[in-house]
């Protein structure tokens, strides 16, 4: 019935391939069952791709189950925001020596809330996702892509900034797939139809 859910390298043979979420030791980053990291040189610290995350702050990283990464990805999180509303962004307060004085408020800072990736997203090589997008349900992002803004369900994205190139079926079919939440299933109910997931005939789908 399908790979361990709770093991950190799925097949033994490819090591490369890690499910994130038996490595993540941080609260504010949530990831679903069966979502992976692929990296050929260290697939098992996915953590070191989310940066200035600061639980001061308390912005979350949320990423949905079945999920595909690919190496070199990052996500950004609201910590790396500087304050924008002076005549200069430079971050004067964390050199301290008497300038922390002029921390800013969070009310001072461009903070975007959480980063939510939905389910069954594929995010290729080297992608940079930015603070507070949502990436929906079933959407493919390209290689190289700077995610500045959402994404919505079931689209092909790419580009800097990323855009929509296309979506990936007919809205019924789209409407249909949102409604059916199939990562939700058992894993016996998934394992028992990979056939007509990985299919394209949508009245398979509708017949389970």
């Amino acid at each position: 019935m399908g790979p361990d859910s709770k093991a950190i390298h799925p097949n033994k043979n490819l090591p490369r391939i890690c499910f994130i979420k038996n490595t993540i030791t941080r609260p504010n980053i949530i990831v679903g069952d069966y979502t992976y990291y692929d990296d050929p040189v260290d697939s098992e610290h996915f953590e070191d791709h989310v940066t200035h995350h600061y639980d001061f702050i308390g912005d979350k990283l949320i990423i949905g189950k079945f999920c595909a990464i690919a190496k070199g990805v990052e996500f950004i999180m609201n910590g790396a925001n500087h304050k924008m509303n002076g005549f200069t962004t430079y971050p004067f307060n964390i050199m301290a020596n008497g300038w922390e004085k002029n921390t800013p408020s969070f009310t001072d800072l461009p903070i975007k809330g959480d980063t939510v990736i939905g389910n069954d997203v594929w995010i290729g090589q080297n992608v940079t996702v930015l603070p507070g997008v949502h990436i929906g349900d079933g959407c493919i992002i390209g290689a190289n892509s700077v995610v500045a803004s959402d994404i919505p369900p079931y689209t092909v994205a790419a580009g800097n900034p990323c855009k929509v190139k296309k979506t990936r079926f007919d809205d019924k079919t789209i409407e249909f797939l949102l409604k059916l939440k199939w990562w939700d299933w058992n894993i016996e109910k998934i394992s028992a139809n990979l056939d007509s997931l990985l299919g394209g005939d949508i009245e398979k789908l509708k017949d389970l």
